[in-house]
């Protein structure tokens, strides 16, 4: 061990119970964070990648029923999953209407289709949406509160040191900095959780709205050519 890990560690066993405390809450939201930076960049990383992927397939295959057999093994693309869902919506309305006539299909249900067809969507994106913000709150809530909790500790441990001045009746540098200096630590620490969360958190959210952007773009896309081969059907 180096010099400066063992009077690191001297430190932070020489502090007060409460900086001790707010190091231990530090540390969890350290440990917790860098956890879901993991986990959703592993995540994020795959949606996009499938993504991309599933769109090439969809733009070369010649129908929708061969776009839904290889959607089926990207089920980790959100674009995969909320033509999936589009298109199972369709396959379900259809069989309804073959029940009926094809004056009255043409007539009566072609906008009940459509209309069922983009609730489907709407609601699949909400879900992919959220699924994909999942635990990156909670790196906001880290980046903006570390700081105050590792200030809060280094205050407190600022005031147990003036405390100890006052008792002992000596203000030199040897009493003074030990004890600021273990309090500086809460601050230190505070930021090392903030900075990569904040980060983290900027990032994500980015990689989120460039998700969500495409995923309407196309859902927009995917209504269009589902509405074509519906009427097609009714027109046949």
């Amino acid at each position: 061990m180096t010099t400066e890990t063992v009077g690191l560690f001297y430190m932070l066993t020489g502090a007060g119970p409460v900086v001790k405390f707010v190091m231990l809450l530090l540390l969890f939201f350290s440990i917790t964070s860098w956890a879901i930076i993991f986990i959703k960049f592993r995540y994020v990383r795959k949606a996009f990648k499938e993504s991309a992927e599933f769109t090439d397939i969809f733009w070369q295959c010649r129908n929708l029923s061969d776009a839904f057999s290889k959607a089926k093994a990207l089920r980790t693309s959100p674009v995969a999953r909320i033509f999936i869902t589009a298109y199972m919506e369709m396959a379900r309305d259809d069989g309804k209407d073959n029940k009926k006539s094809k004056i009255k299909r043409t007539k009566n249900t072609y906008f009940q289709t459509i209309g069922s067809i983009k609730r489907s969507l709407n609601r699949s994106i909400g879900v992919e949406v959220r699924r994909l913000v999942q635990l990156v709150p909670f790196l906001a809530t880290a980046g903006n509160t570390a700081p105050f909790i590792g200030l809060f500790g280094t205050v407190w441990g600022i005031m147990n040191t003036f405390q100890g001045i006052g008792l002992s009746g000596s203000a030199s540098l040897a009493v003074v900095a030990p004890g600021i200096s273990e309090a500086l630590i809460a601050t230190a620490a505070g930021l090392a959780v903030a900075i990569p969360s904040v980060i983290a958190y900027n990032y994500f959210t980015d990689r989120i709205r460039v998700l969500d952007s495409e995923l309407q773009s196309f859902s927009s896309d995917l209504l269009n050519i589902m509405e074509r081969d519906i009427q097609k059907q009714m027109e046949g």
